[in-house]
């Protein structure tokens, strides 16, 4: 009979490195769960890092997969155009990435949108600063709610304005 002790030592140190844990499975419906928004995270992910390298951004250090897990994550060029929108919008607004490409995050607000904070906004993004406002949001069917927006310029290796980037949560 062939000895697996050396196969069986691998496969513990294997485990032992991993940064998961491993639970036994109660239902598929929730494993298949964490898979798909895992792979929307991860496609997130690789399509926010091909915009950056495309457009050559310097000084990036966010951690875009552990804000795609909390947050929704808009991008903007420099005209203020959507070019990218992460998959958890839809759980948000309830819109999707295609149906925002291309407009601008103006859409979102409505008749009940506080003008002052709007201006704030506006202004920081003429001056090419970072800022952080709640601003009240409309969702797709219409609905308000509470949005915290931390928006930040994001500029290019030449040190000119290439985008901007808004990590966003319901408040």
């Amino acid at each position: 009979m062939l000895d697996f002790k050396q196969y069986d030592i691998a496969v513990a140190r294997h485990h032992n490195n991993l940064d998961t844990i491993a639970a036994p499975i109660l239902s598929w419906n929730f494993h298949h769960n964490y898979l798909d928004v895992s792979k929307k995270i991860y496609l997130d992910c690789d399509k926010l890092n091909v915009i950056a390298g495309t457009n050559k951004w310097s000084d990036y250090d966010w951690d875009f997969k552990n804000k795609l897990k909390e947050e929704v994550v808009i991008v903007t060029n420099a005209k203020l155009e959507i070019v990218f929108a992460s998959h958890n919008l839809t759980k948000m607004n309830g819109y999707t990435e295609e149906e925002v490409l291309g407009k601008s995050p103006k859409m979102f607000q409505g008749t009940d949108s506080n003008r002052i904070t709007s201006s704030e906004i506006r202004k920081a993004i003429q001056l090419q600063q970072p800022f952080e406002k709640t601003v009240l949001n409309y969702n797709k069917n219409g609905e308000t709610y509470l949005c915290l927006i931390k928006g930040f310029p994001v500029f290019n290796s030449k040190g000119k304005l290439s985008h901007f980037i808004a990590f966003e949560k319901a408040a």
